[in-house]
């Protein structure tokens, strides 16, 4: 992790040597007692050299790695479930390592430890045959539990959480539960309006904590924020959500660029990714954000009479199964059903309505708040694809000098193999558009894409039979929207939805 630039931070240094010397010998401890002075050159240079050699591997032995990974897969990647074999998610367990985290977390450079059987909880029937453990171990405890769907899980030794083996997501228990979530984003639909004027009148009511669970699901509603929940201080990076937001993380602006009541958020949001959002708010909500701020320090917290297990127990009384998940995963879907439909022109080629199909996911990305670091790859492909499309330019312009000599020589000699000549170069020219107008759109794409991360709404917040009816509707082959693994994940909604899907 030398190239990497954690292992230049101070408390991933400090964390790591910590760490380190409890694994030393009392004689390595006494002579190395300043981790600036070690020199890991050697080492690095040892395991780069390594990697230089997997990459330059010859194609016999990457089939061999290729044969020996398919029959691990064959022996540990399925299980029989209800007389069904299904496949098994990933079935390996991480090798030892030093823990990151995401952005500045308080743990980052301790050793993560290796699992030893020792460590493992298999969980399959009675009367099965559960994987035996490698000869002169025995798993931590072998039980049959049919209430939870995880095959084997163990304890991490720096979080303390649990990590499990679960089914595959094309298996058919996560399809069910994946349906049911949309489903249940559909009921939202039916009583939306109800519940949104029920907390435009709670913005008045006489309690402070009616107001507070108010203006929080306002927001959660608007601004698909997450819940947020309640963490221990000093375990984890300092993340929050909409109920865990602190006095320091919003200012308010009676008047800010031409509009009224704008409210300014910045967070770091879920795995340290920061939320900066300038929106104008309803007078209401400005007002009792006034009022939720008054004699608070910055460390405070602006809903100081809320928490997510409040809230939701609240939703649970509007609507059965309602959390503020629920309106996250429904925004996502009903944006971008809104946005296909505003944005699809049915006399669109099929790369133009791709585009569009994009430009709306795009739309519900940002709406989600998914962003990503630009690849580090990017200048350099959209170079490559510039150069493309200057070649198809200058292509296009010679095809088109030569239909128009041959239009010419038609108009002099008006014979039928004149005429053909004509033909074949007018089509030449319409085949070199397409493919400009095919490159013009992939790089218009990859360019309004730099930042955002499509993949995330894609398999958790949007509803797949919305994208597999549209699919259907303008004849797009269902390749060009979801990959194979993706295919496989919502089999369920491409059996299932027809043309003509509302969600």
């Amino acid at each position: 992790m030398l190239d990497h630039e954690y292992s230049t931070k101070d408390i991933f240094r400090k964390n790591f040597y910590k760490d380190w010397r409890k694994e030393m010998t009392s004689e390595e401890k006494s002579i190395i007692t300043d981790l600036n002075k070690c020199d890991f050159s050697e080492m690095n240079e040892y395991f780069k050299a390594q990697s230089e050699a997997r990459k330059q591997m010859s194609k016999e032995e990457k089939q061999k790695i290729k044969e020996e990974n398919e029959r691990l897969l064959s022996e540990y990647g399925f299980c029989i479930m209800d007389n069904h074999k299904e496949r098994i998610g990933n079935f390996r367990i991480e090798p030892p390592g030093l823990f990151r985290g995401r952005g500045d977390h308080p743990k980052m450079g301790m050793l993560k430890r290796r699992i030893r059987p020792e460590d493992v909880i298999i969980n399959c029937s009675k009367d099965s045959k559960h994987p035996k453990p490698p000869p002169g171990t025995k798993w931590k405890e072998v039980r049959h539990d049919n209430k939870v769907t995880w095959l084997a899980s163990w304890t991490e030794n720096i979080q303390g959480s649990i990590k499990y083996i679960m089914l595959n997501p094309s298996s058919r228990i996560k399809g069910e539960k994946d349906w049911q979530k949309y489903e249940t984003a559909r009921r939202l639909k039916k009583c939306v309006d109800r519940i949104r004027t029920q907390y435009r009148d709670d913005w008045k009511s006489k309690e402070m904590r009616i107001r507070q669970r108010a203006v929080a699901l306002y927001f959660i509603d608007k601004l698909a924020l997450r819940a947020g929940n309640e963490k221990e201080e000093g375990e984890t990076a300092d993340t929050v959500g909409c109920c865990s937001l602190r006095v320091e993380h919003i200012k308010l602006f009676p008047k800010m660029d031409e509009q009224e009541y704008v409210v300014e958020f910045d967070f770091l949001g879920k795995d340290s990714i920061r939320y900066y959002n300038k929106i104008p708010v309803e007078k209401r909500v400005f007002k009792n954000l006034q009022l939720f701020l008054e004699n608070k320090q910055p460390e405070d917290d602006l809903f100081d009479r809320l928490n997510t297990s409040i809230l939701n127990k609240h939703l649970q009384e509007l609507m059965d199964g309602l959390t503020a998940k629920v309106f996250r995963t429904y925004n996502a879907s009903i944006t971008l059903q809104q946005q296909l439909k505003e944005l699809t022109c049915p006399d669109d080629s099929i790369p133009a309505k791709i585009l569009s199909y994009n430009r709306a996911n795009r739309a519900v990305a940002i709406l989600c708040n998914h962003q990503r670091a630009p690849p580090k790859t990017f200048e350099k492909s959209m170079q490559n694809l510039q150069t493309k499309i200057d070649e198809k330019q200058n292509q296009l312009s010679a095809a088109r000098k030569q239909l128009k000599a041959a239009k010419a020589n038609h108009k002099a000699s008006h014979d039928d193999k004149s005429k053909k000549t004509v033909e074949v170069k007018r089509k030449a020219v319409q085949r070199i558009e397409e493919q400009l107008m095919k490159l013009q759109m992939q790089a218009t794409d990859r360019e309004e894409n730099k930042q955002i991360a499509l993949g995330t709404s894609k398999l958790n917040y949007l509803d797949p039979r919305i994208s597999v009816a549209w699919c259907k509707k303008w004849g797009i082959p269902i390749e060009k929207i979801y990959n194979k693994t993706q295919r496989e994940k919502f089999a369920w909604a491409i059996d299932m939805a027809e043309k003509d899907y509302e969600f």
